[in-house]
């Protein structure tokens, strides 16, 4: 089985497993394919984490392909450029790119093709073009300004023929095809072995040819980033060749006969069992799936674990037992009453003061202060949401980019399973690298110019990020593998599904259908970190009673469009079968199997 945010990317992984290919294998070849398929979401200089079960291993690992900080990305060094917050578009914003990385280490440890079989799909894509989606049209053309006055590479790749293109048209990346092919040639001039081609693959990534054109475009050209200045990259040669994916353990939780396996702290994966942690105390299935009770007790519950998040996470020392110790959750779900809380209200685990950061004031993310004051312009991407699209790509009036990322799920017939996550490097992050046919992504903006936080701005350090893909056991056994696109919502709509099943009785495709709702109460991650206290999104499809007793307990709801808010795909293993579901909304997701 697989499920995807994408058909040619659903469609190629199952054309692996068809071909027998394993799950690693197909997850990697449909991965290249997204970053093609869906460049406005993701791309080769963008990032992605991973968790996957192996059947030989039989343990759930992480991956983590989210590169770090360059060494030249100090917080003086920001100062000194009279920024206070780092920009969400441009050169300055961009960390080392993992997503290669990430996908040749879990090919190379777990998988059994060669580099060429999992990238002809990509490359044959990248040559040939995809289908322009409605939503690739519409970030192009809001970004149509931005590349032809100030980001032509970007222009003279997005932009055929001068124009942007038309939704149904087709768009092809034939220099993005080419770096692939030079990375398949060189492996395979290097070694007859499989592993030998990786290794080579990944040295000309980090070290040879593409390293060069990364590290020469960053320190020897300037664009406009979304602070309204000119300025250059941080990244070099040296911080491409010191960094490598790595292997961990997962941060885990048991929730009602399941153990719900995330990313470690250096990613916003833990807060969703710290939602579970509070909500362990209540007794949902009382309350009645998406009643009154039920989503407001869940959204209040996210406000204080979304809090934690604020206060503790990073790629520092952590401290996740006590945040997740029985003790510390007790005292924490005092705090849910029956009003709607306004406050950002962090913990204090083992006795452990919080420190908030100074966020921008709170209300929209569009109208929040920016860096130094300026209003963030085209191209600002990632990953909340609009307030009338529910994740998918808006524009804000003032002309920034809000969007989303990718997503995708693999079950095999050995019982490996995959959940993946990969963004960043889309298309409106920062200027096309013309040698490459890709841009560097903005990462580095989740990181904090303010020291003594743990998610401070470090040299060497990843950014706290969103990407968040979800694993769970059942009894003990591989179940579950699920997540959804949508930057700071992916831990609330991920809980959401997840609770439908296990609370609301529902099979996958009725809980990935069933009306969604999210909060924004909490900092944005994204620049320029603006905050909505208090605003609850829900789609229309809830029952207007239940909108009403919302509202009169104090959240200020946003009612969105009845088929908006959320991107989630599954696959299970359950009963015996394989199984699958994917996203209905925007008519994109696909979930396939045999």
């Amino acid at each position: 089985m697989v499920a995807s945010t994408h058909w040619l990317a659903s469609a190629t992984g199952m054309g692996v497993l068809e071909r027998g290919g394993n799950a690693f294998d197909a997850a990697v070849s449909a991965g290249f394919v997204l970053q093609v398929a869906e460049p406005h979401l993701n791309g080769p200089g963008g990032e992605v984490p991973i968790l996957l079960w192996s059947e030989a291993e039989q343990k759930v690992s992480v991956v983590c392909g989210q590169g770090v900080a360059p060494a030249a990305a100090t917080i003086e060094r920001f100062t000194e450029l009279g920024l206070d917050i780092v920009p969400g578009t441009g050169l300055l914003a961009a960390t080392v790119p993992g997503a290669f990385g990430g996908w040749l280490l879990m090919l190379e440890r777990w998988g059994t093709w060669t580099l060429a079989d999992v990238l002809t799909p990509a490359i044959h894509y990248a040559e040939h073009g995809v289908p322009v989606l409605e939503r690739i049209a519409a970030t192009i053309e809001s970004v149509e300004g931005l590349f032809t006055d100030d980001w032509p590479t970007s222009a003279a790749t997005w932009l055929p023929g001068g124009n942007v293109p038309t939704p149904g048209s087709r768009l092809a990346n034939p220099v993005l095809a080419a770096t692939y092919r030079r990375l398949v040639a060189e492996a395979e001039s290097a070694s007859s072995t499989r592993e030998g081609q990786l290794a080579a693959a990944r040295r000309a990534w980090y070290e040879g040819f593409v390293a060069e054109a990364i590290a020469g475009f960053s320190a020897k050209t300037a664009w406009r980033d979304s602070s309204g200045g000119v300025h250059g990259g941080l990244l070099t040669g040296d911080d491409l060749a010191g960094w490598s994916a790595s292997v961990e353990e997962p941060v885990t939780f048991g929730y009602r006969g399941h153990t719900v396996c995330k990313t470690g702290p250096w990613g916003q994966g833990p807060v969703f069992l710290q939602q579970l942690a509070l909500l362990d105390g209540f007794d949902l299935d009382a309350m009645g799936h998406l009643s009154a009770d039920y989503v407001h007790t869940v959204t209040e519950a996210a406000k204080l674990a979304f809090a934690d998040r604020e206060a503790w996470y990073g790629d520092a020392d952590v401290p996740m037992l006590d945040l997740l110790d029985e003790t510390y959750n007790v005292g924490r779900r005092r705090l849910i009453g029956a009003e709607a809380s306004l406050e950002l209200r962090p913990g204090a685990p083992g006795g452990r003061a919080p420190r908030l950061p100074d966020y921008p004031a709170a209300g929209t993310a569009s109208s929040a202060p920016g860096i130094s004051g300026a209003r963030s312009p085209q191209g600002v991407g990632e990953p909340t949401v609009g307030a009338s699209a529910g994740g998918e790509q808006t524009v804000s009036p003032d002309g920034s980019v809000r969007g989303d990322t990718c997503h995708i799920d693999v079950v095999d017939r050995h019982g490996n399973m995959v959940s993946a996550t990969p963004s960043g490097g889309w298309l409106q992050s920062s200027p096309t690298i013309p040698e490459l046919g890709f841009c560097l992504g903005t990462r580095a903006q989740m990181f904090w110019l303010q020291d003594g936080l743990p998610a401070s701005l470090r040299p060497g350090r990843r950014p706290r990020t969103t990407l968040s893909p979800s694993f769970a056991l059942r009894d003990g056994r591989p179940w579950l593998a699920f997540g959804t696109p949508g930057g700071d919502q992916q831990d609330q709509w991920s809980l959401n599904f997840f609770l439908a099943v296990v609370h609301g009785g529902l099979n996958l495709q009725e809980a990935i259908d069933a009306p969604m709702f999210h909060s924004e109460h909490f900092p944005s991650s994204f620049f320029p970190r603006g905050s909505r206290p208090g605003v609850l999104h829900v789609e229309e499809r809830v029952d207007p009673g239940v909108i009403a007793e919302l509202r009169r307990r104090g959240h200020e709801v946003e009612v969105q469009g009845p088929w908006t808010l959320g991107r989630l795909s599954a696959v299970a293993r359950d009963g015996g079968f394989l199984k699958a579901a994917a996203n209905p909304r925007g008519a994109q997701g696909y979930a396939a199997g045999r």
